[in-house]
């Protein structure tokens, strides 16, 4: 989990981001891969920061997830594998911009939904089992009569 931050708050495990544009130029792609993988928490970030550290998690296989609620925080929500805004003091722009809107503005919503979501995917994937298990009986079925040559047992109405 890295969280990044726009505050001036600084503690102990905190990157200051300026360390990612050290010469008001970003670091490469290695270097910026390095300080991201073992880094928690960025401090100071400005949005094309954000950017830029998505895209770096991205580059190294992790799923990124985004959270915001302003116009600054769009491009990062729009670039993550899943972009987060705030329902209530969200700006459209970021509400645009993400996939998920949280409307309570409550971080624990996540969990809820992430819950929720599992427990649908995991519905839509016995139904396609199911569904698939029944088909392939028919095709085989159909297969074997036109192999054979004897008459379809089935008629196409009879299938649907």
């Amino acid at each position: 989990v890295n969280i990044i931050g726009k505050d001036d708050v600084e503690t102990d495990v905190a990157v200051d981001c300026t360390r990612l544009r050290p010469n008001e130029e970003y670091l490469s792609h290695k270097e910026m891969d390095a300080l991201t993988r073992d880094t928690v928490v960025f401090a100071r970030a400005k949005p094309e920061d954000k950017l830029e550290i998505v895209k770096s998690l991205q580059r190294q296989g992790f799923v990124t997830a985004m959270t915001g609620d302003g116009v600054n925080d769009a491009p990062a929500l729009n670039q993550a594998d899943i972009g987060v805004a705030m329902g209530i003091q969200g700006t459209e722009v970021a509400k645009g911009a993400s996939d998920m809107i949280l409307t309570d503005d409550n971080f624990t919503s996540i969990v809820a939904a992430v819950e929720k979501g599992r427990a649908i995917y995991a519905g839509i994937q016995k139904f396609v089992a199911f569904i698939m298990s029944v088909h392939i009986a028919e095709v085989i079925q159909i297969a074997f009569c036109i192999i054979v040559g004897m008459p379809v047992m089935r008629t196409p109405l009879q299938i649907l």
